[in-house]
């Protein structure tokens, strides 16, 4: 691997920078704008409320799951290759997403897509990291920040458009002339690396770090077999032979996973030594119950606006940006307010503000003004998870040694997508909405007051956790961008 030498300013450092900006940006927007499309293909396909969970989960699943395994697959047969292969495993997969014509084809080509993105998520930054001269790489990856909060933010707006317009099969049938461009740059001005570190090991030589493929298989597992238990309770029963089985697939795949990474230690996916520092466990606790209350918001407000307030999609899409704007505004304040207060006292109130929120937003019923129902709860809760972000990336960073920052902001992002996973997983069997209810008015309504009452208690619930076990970490990472899968937030650093 030579020395990365690409600057900013010349051809090969824009295209370089637009190959990577773009690829995060398709999966930024179909992490988001599939909420707001839930509705209209719900109708068009005949799906019942399992069929719109796995919609959502399928993706965000296979990306919690194998986005670790995706960044190290890159380091070991190369950036940029690894990089393509996801830009082209995407592009298949979305274009299978636009042409389903059933819910268990969309579902298994959301699955497919996950893991295109599992691919293309990590090597959109490590393609940045590994090729820019180092006087130039903090510039390129901050560009690349703005650029993708944008087009995050822009996401859902221009989604909304093009359901309303046109169908929804066209917000995934949008990403194959994204990725033609991306593809283009990459093999145009990409330069090709990776990682040639090798371990020594006595009298055996040099020999390459081992991948921990058993141990993604199995966190898929775990995720995969509690995830299917609770969406298909509600139709089969707790006592159900599939859902029991599920569930013990599940248990017994987590208690697999920890026991392998336990034995595996440095080499392993997640090497457990990390959980030794309690403010790293407590901030992954505190990032699942979080970002859980921010899935099941996202998921439930999006049905909501559409089936029993009456707005169209775009409408809709546009109804979350006031918080994308927020989030890409306030980030990097909240994060030097952090690096001079301390995390505990954003990480506390941060909740607890968008709890409020939550609570605003319970009250929107039919013909509610956007202005004066909708707008204020929308930003008070966007304004609470400003103060949440970049604070928890930076604690989070700076709660483990560097050498594992990489993989710890890496778990940190399989946390939030997973706290995500569960909610809208959960959500629907807690509120009691199941089949075909989210297309009838009055059944939705009870089930999105309760849902909101759930989801801000969720999030009095991390202010708690922060209040009690989140101190100013042994030493003080940047306020660098957000690794989360949040409206605006990047993906981990590696």
């Amino acid at each position: 691997m030579t020395a990365p030498a690409l600057r900013m300013g010349t051809a090969s450092g824009r295209g370089t920078l637009l190959a990577a900006f773009l690829a995060s940006g398709m999966v930024f927007l179909d992490s988001t704008v599939v909420n707001v499309a839930l509705p209209r293909l719900g109708a068009d396909l005949d799906a019942t409320v399992s069929g719109l969970q796995w919609t959502i989960n399928g993706y965000a699943l296979m990306l919690a799951a194998f986005v670790l395994l995706g960044g190290a697959l890159g380091d070991r047969f190369g950036r940029r290759r690894i990089f393509l292969l996801g830009v082209a495993w995407f592009t298949v997969a979305s274009l299978l997403c636009g042409l389903a014509q059933d819910t268990g084809q969309l579902v298994a080509a959301r699955f497919l897509q996950g893991a295109g993105g599992a691919l293309l998520t990590p090597g959109s930054l490590s393609v940045l990291q590994a090729s820019f001269h180092p006087d130039d790489r903090g510039k390129a990856i901050g560009a690349w920040s703005g650029l993708s909060g944008v087009s995050t933010a822009l996401g859902p707006f221009v989604g909304g458009w093009l359901i309303d317009a046109l169908s929804w099969r066209w917000i995934f049938f949008l990403n194959v002339p994204l990725a033609a461009l991306v593809v283009l740059a990459a093999m145009r001005w990409v330069p090709e690396s990776r990682d040639e570190d090798t371990s020594r090991t006595a009298g055996a030589g040099r020999r390459r770090r081992r991948f921990d493929v058993l141990g993604a298989l199995l966190g898929a597992t775990a995720l995969a077999g509690v995830t299917y238990a609770l969406i298909d309770a509600p139709a089969r029963g707790f006592d159900s032979a599939p859902v029991l089985v599920a569930a013990a697939v599940g248990v017994l795949g987590a208690v697999a996973f920890v026991l392998l990474e336990r034995r595996r230690g440095d080499t392993a996916m997640l090497p457990t030594g990390l959980f030794t520092s309690r403010l790293f466990s407590a901030l992954n606790v505190f990032t699942v119950v979080v970002y859980a209350a921010l899935g099941g918001f996202t998921f439930f407000l999006a049905v909501y606006l559409q089936n029993v307030v009456g707005w169209s999609a775009f409408l809709t899409g546009l109804a979350l940006l006031p918080m994308t704007v927020l989030l890409l505004v306030g980030s990097p304040r909240a994060g030097a307010l952090s690096a001079r207060i301390g995390p505990r006292l954003p990480l506390t109130v941060g909740p607890a503000v968008a709890a409020a929120g939550l609570l605003l937003l319970r009250g929107v019923g039919p013909g509610a003004s956007y202005w004066r129902d909708v707008l204020p709860g929308v930003a008070i809760f966007g304004l609470g998870l400003t103060l949440v972000v970049a604070p928890l990336t930076a604690s989070v960073l700076a709660a483990v040694e560097d050498r594992f920052a990489g993989v710890a902001s890496g778990f940190n992002n399989a946390a939030s997508r997973a706290g995500g996973l569960l909610a809208v997983a959960a959500l629907p069997l807690l509120v009691g909405l199941s089949g075909t209810g989210y297309e009838q008015s009055a059944e939705l309504s009870g089930a999105y007051r309760a849902a909101m009452l759930w989801c801000a208690g969720l999030t009095i619930a991390g202010a708690a956790l922060a209040a009690l076990l989140v101190h100013r970490p042994p030493r003080e990472a940047p306020p660098s961008q957000p690794c989360h899968s949040l409206p605006a937030a990047t993906p981990p650093k590696r």
